[in-house]
C-alpha cells in the first residue's frame, strides 16, 4: 500500500493558504458534517474540550471520506505520550499549545520522531497509522508525513519567536489571539490596535524564517487581512459557535 503523504504539509511547503474549521463538538457526526463543506482543514481541538483519543480517532475516520479536508489535531498539552498516541492512530498534522521557547520546540520535533533523529515509541506495525502493517513503507516515510504546529501564546514565546521559528521540524507557528489578547492586558479584546500589532509582527517574523503562520478569527474582515499578511493557515469559524448563532437566530425570528 503506497504511502498516502502529507497534503496539507505539502501545501503548507508550496506556501499555499489554506482556509480551516474549528471543531469543539467531540463528535464524528458533527465532523463529518463540517467535512461535507469543503475547508482545507479542521481542527479537532483537545484542549478546551472533553475530546479524547478515542473520539479525535472517531473524527479522523469520518473526516476521512471526505478527501478535500485534512484533520488536525491539538492535545491538551505537548506529552510525548499523548502526541504517540495521536500519531499511532493516524493523526498526521498536530497544533500544540503553549509552546514557549525554542527548548520545547526541539522536544517536540523529537517527541514525533522515530529513533535516531527523536524518541517516537515504534509500534506501527499494531497501528492504525500503517494500516496493521499494511503500508510496508511507513518506517521509512513516517518522519516525513508528520507536521508540527506549534502555537505562541504568551510574551515569553513572542520574545522567543526567533528562536522558535529557527528549530529545524517546526512546520508552521499559531499565533493564539485569544491568549495573546490576555497575555498582554486586554482580555476578550483579541482586536485591540496592541494585541493586532503583535500579530502582525509575529506574522512578519514567521515568514522570514520560511515558516507557516497560522491564526483563528471569526471576524471575516479580519482573516482576509491576515490571509494579505501572508499566514498561511487560517480558520475562519468554530463550529460549535456558528451552531449556538443559528439555533438563536432562528428562534429570534420565531418570537412573538
Amino acid at each position: 500500500m503506497a504511502s498516502p503523504g502529507n497534503r496539507f504539509k505539502e501545501r503548507l511547503l508550496a506556501g499555499e493558504p489554506q482556509i480551516g474549521l474549528w471543531l469543539s463538538i467531540p463528535s464524528a457526526f458533527t465532523a463529518e458534517i463540517c467535512a461535507t463543506a469543503g475547508y482545507d482543514w479542521l481542527l479537532l481541538d483537545g484542549e478546551h474540550t472533553p475530546n479524547s483519543i478515542q473520539t479525535v480517532l472517531a473524527q479522523v475516520q469520518a473526516i476521512g471520506g471526505y478527501p478535500i479536508s485534512h484533520p488536525i489535531a491539538r492535545p491538551l498539552i505537548g506529552d510525548p505520550v499523548l502526541i504517540k498516541q495521536l500519531l499511532d492512530v493516524g493523526v498526521q498534522t498536530l497544533l500544540i499549545p503553549m509552546v514557549d521557547n525554542a527548548q520545547q520546540a526541539a522536544e517536540l520535533v523529537r517527541a514525533t520522531r522515530y529513533p535516531p533523529h527523536g524518541f517516537r515509541g515504534v509500534g506501527y506495525g499494531t497501528a492504525r497509522v500503517s494500516r496493521w502493517d499494511l503500508r510496508t513503507d511507513y518506517p521509512k516515510v513516517a518522519d516525513q508525513e508528520v507536521c508540527l504546529l506549534v502555537q505562541a501564546e504568551t510574551q515569553d514565546a513572542i520574545n522567543n519567536l526567533d528562536e522558535i521559528c529557527a528549530v529545524p521540524g517546526v512546520d508552521g507557528v499559531f499565533l493564539g489571539p485569544s491568549d495573546l489578547a490576555a497575555a498582554y492586558g486586554h482580555l476578550g479584546n483579541p482586536g485591540h490596535p496592541d494585541v493586532q500589532a503583535v500579530i502582525e509582527q509575529g506574522i512578519d517574523t514567521i515568514l522570514k524564517h520560511g515558516k507557516a503562520p497560522g491564526i483563528l478569527t471569526p471576524d471575516e474582515a479580519l482573516a482576509k487581512r491576515y490571509l494579505a499578511l501572508g499566514a498561511k493557515f487560517v480558520a475562519v469559524g468554530l463550529e460549535a459557535r456558528v451552531l449556538a448563532r443559528g439555533v438563536r437566530e432562528l428562534r429570534e425570528r420565531f418570537r412573538p
